[in-house]
């Protein structure tokens, strides 16, 4: 979840390393540092905080040099502290490494480390990796060479257990930089004259589009003007040079105050991205053809198996009832970071899907392994066409939404679920829905976006609405059906970026427990659509004001009878029961957005959160 990022070449370092830190601030935010080869040793420039704190410490007294290795961290061992902030060296000072990921096994290793009389300076686990590198290298006494270093940090990661995303420098080879992954993505760009290594390619896509993702288990060795790309084991590894897909500018806020309200606003055209292409008219139906499947095969399917974490789990669960209610196929949604653990029963037909953002999320690769292992197929849906999971799956759909920098995800939601539509409607008209029942489904997704942008003309409406309750202790969000999983999806975004406690359930749940938490001071949101249990949803709301709870409706227009028992009203335009999920969360993404800013929170940077969950 850290963020690394390395040059070496031509130009000064620490201005580049700087910049892509910006970049990757989404990754981890708690300290920042870097590490510059100048003058023949390593100067370290570290401090807790943010890097514009960074950027003050080094306004007098930047380290001069053309390679260097920097970092932006979310801490798991130790608290942010200045010691803690990385790079860290190792006991002769001459080898400076940064690492993302986490070293399982580090108490063991600083034990027998300290037993050697090496001393240590922080309470990370990254600080013994640095450590043991030096010790496997001091061990020998040939020259300084690339290959004493890379010897060096293939046998400390023969140590380790645990998961890492690399890069090392050595005082004495100024021309090389080492890197390393397993289980934390990093990549390597390619320019002339340069080379880099980051922990994702928005850092590094200003200088240059051309990059090595690399697998686990992979080591590369960069210099200016060349690399080489090693497996573990010591012999040469299998790479491709990938073409990044976006641009600087789709990386850039370009007038918005925070990412996440223009990832917010670039729905309309991230929802058209996912289903551009994709549906046919002529066969009522979707083409998904990166599933590597054929019709045959996608008939026998019998059992459906979602998993996800987080914002990708809610859009799995609109997945469920999507699938169930499109295809008529069983379909369940299992929580990544439980299934991985889990021995759950499944059929010879049963297919999965592993939804993540990133492509990286570690518990939804771990879970998706698990599944291969099983002798399933196992598809991906995410955003990053060279990430871990796009990779290893045995095919899947990209949602190509962009790049999402907010920590928040909003667009990566809705994404998922116009995917998620597509899919439902594959696999429907291959069992009961009709040419006309298809070609209706793909008539209303295709006036989706545009029903998106009416919902945020009503931005400033919604704004108004957050201020009145952005006081609240705590709130409840309430929805049936398709929206259940949209209650519990707002209900994670407040939490996230407001900090205030919320929760979200099934409206029929509220008798059921739920209901002790209302009060005045408990404002209640429900999702009220006019579909099918519109009416119950109605119920529930007078139980509510019966109580003196407040209650604020997302409703469909038309429906102004809600604005007799409902304190505010957001309305919706007309839509299907089954897109509605699509268009409701629209609002309350707003909502909680505008709760954020009201209350003076970091938007885009949440506390104790950060974007792509690389450590387990």
């Amino acid at each position: 979840m850290c963020g690394i990022i390395g040059y070496i070449g031509k130009r000064e370092a620490a201005p580049i390393m700087v910049e892509g830190l910006r970049k990757l601030e989404y990754r981890g935010y708690d300290s920042a540092g870097l590490a510059v080869l100048s003058g023949g040793r390593i100067a370290v420039r570290k401090c807790s905080g943010r890097i514009q704190d960074l950027q003050s410490h080094l306004a007098e007294n930047t380290p001069s040099g053309v390679s260097g290795i920097s970092h932006t961290r979310w801490a798991t061992h130790g608290p942010a502290t200045d010691n803690n902030a990385h790079p860290h060296t190792d006991h002769s000072g001459n080898i400076a490494l940064v690492h993302n990921g986490v070293i399982e096994n580090y108490q063991s290793l600083r034990d027998v480390l300290e037993a050697q009389d090496h001393v240590f300076h922080s309470d990370t686990d990254s600080e013994v990796l640095a450590h043991l590198i030096g010790y496997e290298y001091y061990k020998k006494t040939e020259p300084d060479t690339q290959e004493r270093l890379l010897d060096a940090v293939r046998a400390a990661l023969r140590w380790v257990k645990g998961t890492y995303g690399i890069a090392v420098l050595h005082a004495e080879l100024p021309n090389v930089m080492i890197g390393a992954r397993l289980g934390s993505p990093l990549v390597v760009g390619l320019g002339k004259g340069e080379n880099f290594l980051a922990s994702d390619v928005s850092a590094i896509v200003r200088h240059t589009r051309d990059a090595i993702y690399l697998n686990d288990y992979d080591l590369v060795a960069i210099g200016p003007n060349d690399f080489d790309v090693y497996s573990l084991d010591g012999g040469a590894a299998q790479f491709e040079v990938s073409v990044v897909d976006f641009s600087e500018e789709q990386a850039e806020l370009t007038g918005y105050p925070h990412y996440m309200l223009k990832e917010i606003y670039e729905q309309p055209e991230s929802v058209l991205n996912a289903m551009r292409g994709r549906l046919s008219i002529e066969e009522s139906t979707a083409v998904l053809g990166g599933l590597n499947m054929t019709a045959q095969e996608l008939r026998t399917i019998d059992r459906i198996v979602l998993t996800g974490c987080g914002t990708a789990s809610h859009a799995a669960m609109v997945g469920e009832y999507l699938i169930e209610s499109l295809a008529r196929i069983p379909a369940e949604v299992e929580i990544s970071s439980e299934l991985r653990y889990r021995n759950l029963p499944t059929d010879r037909d049963t297919l999965m899907f592993a939804l993540s953002q990133s492509g990286e999320t570690i518990d939804t690769l771990a879970a998706m392994r698990e599944g291969q292992r099983k002798g399933h197929r196992v598809l991906g849906i995410c955003n990053n066409v060279a990430s871990t999971i796009a990779r290893e799956s045995d095919g899947g759909v990209y949602m190509h939404a962009g790049p999402e920098i907010g920590v928040a995800a909003t667009k990566s939601f809705t994404s998922q679920v116009t995917i998620m539509t597509l899919l439902a409607l594959t696999l429907g008209r291959m069992n009961h829905l009709s040419a006309s029942d298809g070609k209706t489904i793909i008539d209303e997704l295709k006036a989706v976006p545009e029903k998106i942008r009416t919902i945020l003309k009503q931005d400033a409406q919604i704004k108004k609405i957050a201020q009145k309750y952005a006081r609240s202790k705590g709130m409840l969000f309430l929805g049936r059906q398709f929206n259940a999983p949209i209650a519990q999806e707002a209900a994670l975004k407040m939490k996230e970026i407001s900090y205030i406690y919320a929760s979200g359930h099934p409206s029929a749940e509220l008798k059921h427990g739920i209901i002790a938490l209302v009060s005045p001071e408990t404002p209640c949101v429900f999702i009220a659509p006019d579909d099918s249990v519109f009416e119950k949803n109605v119920s529930n709301i007078e139980e509510v004001k019966a109580r003196r709870g407040p209650v604020i409706a997302i409703t469909t227009e038309g429906k102004t009878e809600l604005e007799r028992i409902c304190d505010d009203v957001i309305y919706i335009p007309k839509c299907p029961d089954y897109l509605s999920p699509l268009l409701t969360i629209i609002p309350l993404q707003l909502f909680s957005y505008h709760i954020a800013v009201e209350l003076g929170c970091d938007v885009d940077k949440p506390r104790n959160l950060a974007k792509s969950v690389t450590v387990e």
